[in-house]
């Protein structure tokens, strides 16, 4: 008997593989849940991007005006211009043609402050544009707000 007491004293007592199971059972818990938070964060921050993307753009509205004919300053010339308006919304457009009378009056004071010489560059024509923009957008009542028009566009223009 003391050859098997000293066998089972050299043979180490089997350990429980419970606690390796358990062990096991935390990790791939972990790593389930850190995967799946991955998932819903980036499969969310996708689907925000494919709605976004499949929400299309609106077009823009196009207000054409009735063409401009004014003396320029101080000279015998003068020049007749066709301006088309660009809104996003078709309120702004609606607005706009509500107030048509004052904005061809606005507009008509400031064609016709305007010299030749300024208005035959490029940059004179940009500089007019923006100042244009700034006209029309101003309010039409003194408390109320600005329009949103977001360009002018020359369809015609002519300085004789």
């Amino acid at each position: 008997m003391t050859e098997e007491n000293e066998a089972a004293e050299a043979a180490p007592a089997p350990r429980s593989k419970k606690k390796l199971f358990i062990i096991i059972g935390v990790l791939v818990v972990l790593l389930a849940t850190s995967g799946a938070a991955a998932w819903f964060f980036m499969g969310s921050d996708s689907e925000t991007a494919e709605q976004v993307e499949e929400t299309p753009a609106k077009p823009p509205v196009y207000l054409p005006l009735e063409t401009f004919t004014v003396n320029l300053h101080d000279s015998e010339q003068f020049l007749q211009v066709d301006l088309t308006l660009e809104a996003t919304e078709q309120a702004e457009i609606d607005a706009i043609k509500l107030h048509m009378p004052r904005i061809r009056s606005r507009l008509l004071t400031l064609l016709a402050s305007k010299d030749a010489e300024e208005l035959l560059g490029p940059e004179g024509k940009d500089k007019l544009a923006k100042e244009i923009l700034a006209e029309i957008n101003k309010p039409f009542d003194p408390k109320g707000k600005p329009q949103n028009i977001v360009d002018v566009l020359f369809t015609s223009f002519v300085i004789q």
